[in-house]
């Protein structure tokens, strides 16, 4: 049995820097951070998980909020996290639902360390070929929060072994 390491830490709310961000500086920042696991092949620009357009678009299709003053906070930066994760399985308008949906019932910190957390979780579980064991199945959005996150974990697994064989 071939067990894989994931490596994959997305910084908490508490490690997203303090001060504001410009573009360049978030789309490198979410590039450093998720290019080992989502990407298949060399960092070329088509092959980059956040791009200066992806996120104009978002702002453009109201997705994420306007930046202020050309900069983006730790509100921006944790959307942005969430959406380059799920967007390797959904649909931009699902994601925004989905993001909906956490922010319903939480505080954006504690909606996104959740995220965090059950990510990483998820993609271990699925490379180290084991169950995610989880005390959710009476929470229906937490349940539901672990199935997206496994559809994501899997949708990488899938593409990772592909491109190595």
């Amino acid at each position: 049995m071939n067990n894989k390491q994931v490596n994959l830490h997305i910084p908490r709310w508490k490690e997203l820097p303090s001060v504001d961000l410009y573009l360049d500086q978030v789309v490198t920042l979410v590039n450093e951070t998720l290019l080992p696991v989502l990407s298949n092949t060399n960092s070329d620009e088509e092959n980059l998980v956040l791009t200066k357009n992806m996120i104009n678009n978002y702002v453009k299709n109201k997705i994420i909020e306007p930046p202020i003053k050309k900069k983006y906070n730790k509100n921006h930066l944790a959307k942005f996290f969430v959406i380059c994760v799920l967007k390797e399985v959904y649909k931009i308008n699902d994601i925004k639902q989905l993001i909906g949906l956490a922010l319903e019932s939480s505080t954006i910190e504690i909606a996104y360390d959740n995220f965090c957390k059950l990510f990483e979780k998820a993609l271990d579980c699925v490379f180290q070929k084991t169950d995610f064991i989880d005390n959710y199945s009476t929470n229906d959005r937490k349940y539901l929060l672990k199935s997206v996150l496994l559809s994501c974990a899997y949708t990488i697994y899938t593409k990772k072994e592909i491109s190595e064989n």
